[in-house]
């Protein structure tokens, strides 16, 4: 059906396609280009290929009704945003001219490019885009289920729980914080970092809280951060704010009834269970690819279970009429909406071109972007590509921290977003440039 104009936040949203309600119907349903997933890397290829042509039939598999600012979930832990600014309705943010169809993808067939939805639909494509997000394996650490919104266990990478770490964040009254990131790929790899220097940074401020806690980055890296221009810095903040850092830890358990955690070690003689106490704990959780594209042919052979796609042109490797991107996909860079920013064009171009029965001939250069919050005042707008090269888009040094890009992250960061990204816009030309000119004093 085709719904009729609606207003939110006082802006018009176009008229859109939505599909809904069970159906059983083995007659499949077409469409030329299927997009699997409503996200950020879903709606922004949507918005790109239909502002290149209108005529192209473009379908958005979603289940979803609410479309989330994920990025913004540590701005809610930290008690600076509340948590409804970064939700829209997916409504609201699907393309005009593209049909949503409001369910969810079981299996995927790409020898007969054809899906099976939860609701019984098959479907039919010309062209495959896979973007469905990542799974968060909460299970995969023992007992965490049962305790997280309770007892200081918490974690910002669900937006149930976001709006209780900054309630524990308030109530904290010493002893360890501890902050952990898992042995597997994860999005935003910042965010386990971010929530802890806010934490840090309220507790300073809390009298006879501050010197009575001890904070501990326990990850289950050998590093605080992948790119090592950037973890230099980071290192310095560590040491400045008196955090722990525990490397080679990776929490396999939570002992809710008695605060503890358990973690696997990795020593000079193995693998050792150690538990450590907790007043709080901010878990990031195991991650990996949604079991429907793990267990089917277009997954990569290892065990995230990512789509298996070339690292410049994001053409599937063994598929050509299959592409992806952001946090499902196999591109090795950091699962961020910033890359998605950059994967986007990129992938329309190749699926354009590859219509065209031409070969693809964009590529992507792995550019990614995780602005590391270190404080309520300061933030690194950590900028790279593959290799561990820089790529700043900004005329300063970008591993210094910086209040500019702390407001960048609260304030400029979400309203490109919603007012640019989601619609298929670019802003480097518009936006970057006169923040550049005025940075360097230009006039």
């Amino acid at each position: 059906m085709t719904s009729s104009p609606q207003t939110v936040d006082s802006a018009p949203v176009p008229a859109l396609h939505l599909t809904t309600g069970a159906t059983h119907n083995p007659t499949p349903q077409h469409h030329r280009i299927v997009i699997v997933g409503g996200g950020a890397a879903g709606i922004t290829v949507a918005a790109q290929l239909l502002k290149r042509d209108r005529s192209l039939d473009v379908a958005i598999l979603e289940p979803s009704d609410k479309h989330d600012y994920q990025p913004g979930w540590t701005l809610v832990g930290g008690g600076i945003t509340p948590m409804e600014a970064f939700e829209r309705d997916e409504q609201a943010v699907i393309p005009q001219g593209a049909t949503w169809i409001q369910d969810t993808v079981t299996r995927l067939d790409p020898d007969q490019n054809t899906l099976i939805t939860a609701t019984g639909r098959r479907l039919t494509y010309d062209y495959l885009v896979l973007c469905p997000g990542i799974q968060i394996d909460w299970h995969l650490v023992k007992g965490l289920s049962a305790a997280l919104g309770k007892g200081g266990v918490t974690s910002n990478y669900s937006k149930d729980y976001a709006p209780y770490t900054w309630e524990t964040i308030q109530n904290f009254k010493g002893g360890n914080a501890l902050f952990t990131y898992p042995a597997t790929a994860i999005k935003c790899g910042g965010a386990p970092q971010k929530v802890m220097y806010l934490a840090d940074d309220a507790f300073k401020r809390k009298s006879g809280v501050g010197v009575n806690t001890t904070v501990m980055f326990c990850t289950a890296g050998n590093v605080i951060f992948g790119v090592p221009a950037y973890a230099a810095t980071l290192k310095q903040v560590v040491a400045r704010r008196g955090i722990i850092p525990r490397y080679q830890h990776n929490l396999t358990e939570i002992r809710s009834e008695v605060n503890e955690a358990v973690f696997e070690v990795t020593t000079e003689n193995g693998v050792e269970a150690v538990t450590v106490p907790y007043g709080m704990i901010h878990v990031t959780p195991p991650m990996s690819a949604p079991d429907v594209i793990k267990h089917s042919p277009l997954a990569v052979d290892d065990p995230g279970g990512w789509v298996d796609v070339h690292k410049t042109t994001l053409q599937h490797q063994r598929y050509p009429n299959v592409f992806s991107l952001g946090d499902a996909s196999s591109l090795p860079t950091s699962k961020t909406a910033a890359s998605v920013r950059k994967q986007a064009p990129v992938l329309v171009q190749n699926l354009l071109s590859v219509m065209q029965s031409h070969s693809p001939t964009a590529h992507y250069d792995g550019y990614t972007c995780c602005p590391l919050i270190t404080g309520y005042h300061s933030a690194i707008m950590a900028e790279f590509a593959y290799g561990n090269q820089l790529a700043p888009s900004f005329p300063m040094d970008p591993t210094q921290e910086r209040y500019s890009m702390f407001l960048a992250k609260v304030y400029v960061l979400p309203w490109l977003y919603w007012n640019r990204m989601l619609k298929g816009d670019g802003f480097e030309a518009d936006v970057l440039q006169p923040i550049n000119r005025l940075l360097r004093g230009d006039r």
